[in-house]
């Protein structure tokens, strides 16, 4: 099984945990993407392992990282953006172009981790959840591991103007990633299951699944393009798109959860 990296809200602060024992308290995730991946393994190997982690889970990103995000890059995604908004054309040509769509989601303080409040804008009539395998890249841009993240999105908005992506992206509540990071290869990535259950009442109001094989680009090409004018001195986290989207007739309600299943890791979220 892959390495599992944690974080959690202990009374000392925030504190890292490796399969389920603390790391040294001074283990920074930021200061650990900064080194070479063989260095880094190395680190982690030799690392001291402490108490059995159980104080509460918080999202597994520094307050000094950040988030962001890959557009368009499922067939099913392309489809639905094209049904939304009156500048179909936008969609069509982003989605077979040799540069993809990527946007800043959020600073690594404003994410929320498994368990946490999402929100949904009181201005947008259609807000959704968007179930995605988030890129764990180190400095270099290199994939470190992943974890599962929810790109929450008020796809009324963004359907009236392609230019207001970043108020239908970016807003309190709109980012949560979690439980936790798989430290893995990218190649072990290629062919993840990925299911969504919006539950309602007690019942589920819907229900969706894909498989990360159905992402159109490569997770190196994403991450390259990330970086390709762009520094990240403490790595960063890449939502890689959705291939789960609800129709129209279907919109986020508070009281509703969330949960996002990537191959047995699971994200669940209240609908504030």
């Amino acid at each position: 099984m892959p390495a599992y990296l944690t974080r959690h809200a202990t009374a000392a602060g925030p504190r890292w945990a490796l399969d389920g024992r603390y790391l040294p308290a001074d283990f920074i995730l930021g200061e650990w993407l900064a080194l070479p991946a063989d260095t880094a393994q190395a680190q982690l190997a030799d690392a001291t392992r402490g108490d059995t982690a159980d104080a509460p889970l918080l999202a597994p990103i520094e307050d000094t990282q950040e988030a962001w995000a890959s557009g368009v890059t499922y067939l099913s995604s392309r489809l639905a953006r094209e049904a939304e908004s009156q500048s179909a054309d936008v969609y069509q040509k982003v989605y077979s172009a040799e540069r993809p769509e990527l946007f800043f989601k959020a600073n690594g303080w404003r994410v929320r981790g498994a368990g946490e409040d999402i929100r949904i804008r009181g201005d947008s009539r259609w807000n959704v959840p968007e179930p995605e395998l988030v890129l764990l890249l180190d400095a270099a841009g290199a994939i470190r591991g992943y974890t599962v993240g929810n790109d929450v999105s008020s796809r009324s908005i963004e359907g009236e103007n392609p230019l207001y992506l970043p108020q239908a992206k970016v807003y309190d509540g709109a980012c949560a990633i979690g439980p936790g990071i798989r430290l893995c290869a990218a190649d072990t990535m290629r062919d993840l299951p990925i299911a969504l259950d919006i539950v309602r009442d007690g019942a589920s109001a819907f229900a969706g699944h894909t498989r990360t094989s159905q992402i159109k680009r490569g997770l190196d090409e994403l991450a390259g393009f990330l970086f390709r004018e762009l520094a990240f001195p403490q790595g960063a986290f890449l939502f890689t798109g959705t291939g789960v989207v609800p129709g129209e007739d279907f919109s986020l309600r508070p009281g509703d959860v969330v949960r996002i299943d990537i191959d047995g890791l699971l994200l669940e979220n209240p609908v504030q």
